[in-house]
């Protein structure tokens, strides 16, 4: 009894010394010690995810996240290091044991970052800071009247974060026409888990000399340093717009009609897929009426909203001669041109989430697979969770041209994994990859070796090893921590 009052002891007096510290370099205000305050930091945006935190950091500039790590690494604390927290791994959450003996976690949220520099036009870039979100981003790029754009776009837009955007490599709406984070980033700063800084925000359009180490980070998850900023990638804004929502019979039917659109439409810049059960549960919780009739009618089983954008309304030309000539009805196509009645369409298709999170807390399996095998996947994979949990609910939406849908199922209990071991087994089974956008987090560790081979794995394990060797970068996500400090 007494070794373990000295033990809990020990803890008290390290965590009372290192809050001491951090007030000193934060001010009280952003040093959270009650869990009143800190409960928000510690669960994920589902509710799956969650753990227990010690302390929460709020940093504003790099010298403070600077000290904030050489902190913890003095005082033997783990850092989780956490942007918007709209990740649905369990990514940036901590997890429910330590990462050593001490057992004591710190988030480190990013938020204040917000550092937005004037954008340069002339090499079509802007750099902002980890803490900006994606919505204040395009706001401040449109601000700048120099006819450009972001060209990444997810419906978290209002929370999601630069820092943790690049974290997770997103790829969101517009992926089918400008990629993900990956193609998007110039150039990092990123503070090491020493606390050393290495700074590439210049962003020269050619830069061949050695180790792309900003490369290595997108998509790291926090686990081998902390960006802080990023230069990233502009592209030009495109002022004239078109959305259609089209019924189809399918899923080879929408990946049939958006291999056309990719081939024949230039302008084309978001192609997303639901079906048919999706839609009736938006509509019902949601209040929205579905501009195609009722999906209750069954007429049409699978759904695309596709988005088209140019520099005048020869896009809308486009977009109805291809699907005039793909054999699509006008009576199974709503069409929209200006913001409402777009913002009308893509209500259906973002209100997905939110729909599925009123049903109960989700398992959120965001795979990909080959586009020739997504038409055999979905009733296989309907099959494959009827399998594991005959009682759950099974609601699929996604991104049609690059292969990306978003399995979400309700009713199995949030820490029963056995409809998460059937899809993603699944998924390996057909070429696909258990994770297309948000990362392994904790959620996904256990299957990592269904889509990565051991020489795979052992190459991250050293990289690791080399940039965090203490392993006090966000433990327990990517790989497990016994792997990594044993």
């Amino acid at each position: 009894m007494l070794g373990v009052m000295t033990v809990r002891d020990d803890k008290i007096g390290q965590l009372s010394r290192l809050t001491a510290t951090l007030v000193g370099v934060l001010g009280r205000d952003h040093v959270l010690t009650d869990p009143d305050l800190t409960a928000s930091y510690t669960v994920d945006w589902t509710g799956r995810w969650r753990g227990q935190a010690a302390v929460v950091a709020r940093p504003a500039s790099t010298a403070e996240v600077v000290a904030v790590l050489q902190a913890c690494l003095a005082f033997q604390v783990a850092v989780v290091p956490q942007g918007g927290n709209t990740g649905l791994v369990g990514g940036g959450v901590p997890a429910d044991h330590g990462s050593g003996p001490d057992d004591l976690r710190l988030v480190m949220s990013l938020v204040r970052l917000g550092r937005l520099d004037p954008v340069d036009a002339a090499a079509a870039q802007v750099t902002v800071g980890a803490g900006v979100t994606l919505a204040a981003l395009q706001r401040h790029v449109a601000a700048s009247s120099t006819g450009l754009a972001f060209g990444v776009d997810l419906g978290a837009r209002d929370s999601a974060t630069v820092g943790g955007m690049v974290a997770t490599n997103a790829g969101g709406i517009h992926f089918v026409r400008h990629g993900g984070m990956r193609q998007q980033v110039a150039g990092l700063e990123v503070v090491l888990a020493d606390g050393q800084v290495i700074e590439r925000l210049r962003g020269p359009a050619k830069d061949n000399t050695g180790y792309d180490v900003p490369g290595l980070l997108v998509g790291s998850e926090g686990t081998l340093g902390i960006v802080t900023a990023a230069r990233l990638r502009l592209v030009a804004a495109l002022p004239f717009r078109v959305t259609a929502l089209i019924g189809v019979a399918g899923t080879a039917a929408a990946i049939e009609l958006v291999t056309a659109l990719r081939r024949h439409v230039p302008a084309l810049e978001a192609a997303e897929i639901f079906y048919q059960e999706g839609l009736e549960l938006v509509c019902r919780t949601a209040g929205l009426v579905s501009p195609l009739g009722s999906p209750l009618a069954g007429r049409w089983r699978a759904y695309l909203l596709v988005e088209c954008a140019g520099a005048d309304d020869t896009v809308t030309d486009q977009l109805a001669q291809c699907l005039a000539t793909a054999g699509v009805d006008d009576e199974a196509t709503a069409v929209a041109t200006t913001p409402k009645g777009r913002q009308n369409l893509w209500a259906i298709r973002e209100g997905h989430t939110e729909a599925v999170n009123r049903l109960g807390v989700p398992h959120k399996l965001d795979v990909s697979l080959p586009l020739g095998a997504l038409a055999s996947f979905v009733p296989a994979v309907h099959q494959a969770v009827a399998g594991a949990a005959s009682d759950a609910t099974v609601v699929l939406w996604g991104h049609a041209g690059d292969g990306n849908l978003h399995v979400n199922v309700v009713g199995p209990a949030p820490d029963d994994y056995t409809v998460d071991d059937a899809v993603y087994r699944l998924v390996a089974e057909m070429g696909g990859s258990i994770s297309a956008e948000h990362g392994i987090g904790r959620a996904k560790i256990p299957w990592l070796h269904l889509t990565r081979s051991g020489a795979d794995i052992g190459a991250m394990r050293a990289i690791k090893q080399a940039l965090d060797p203490t392993g006090r970068l966000n433990p327990g996500v990517l790989l497990p921590p016994e792997e990594l400090l044993g």
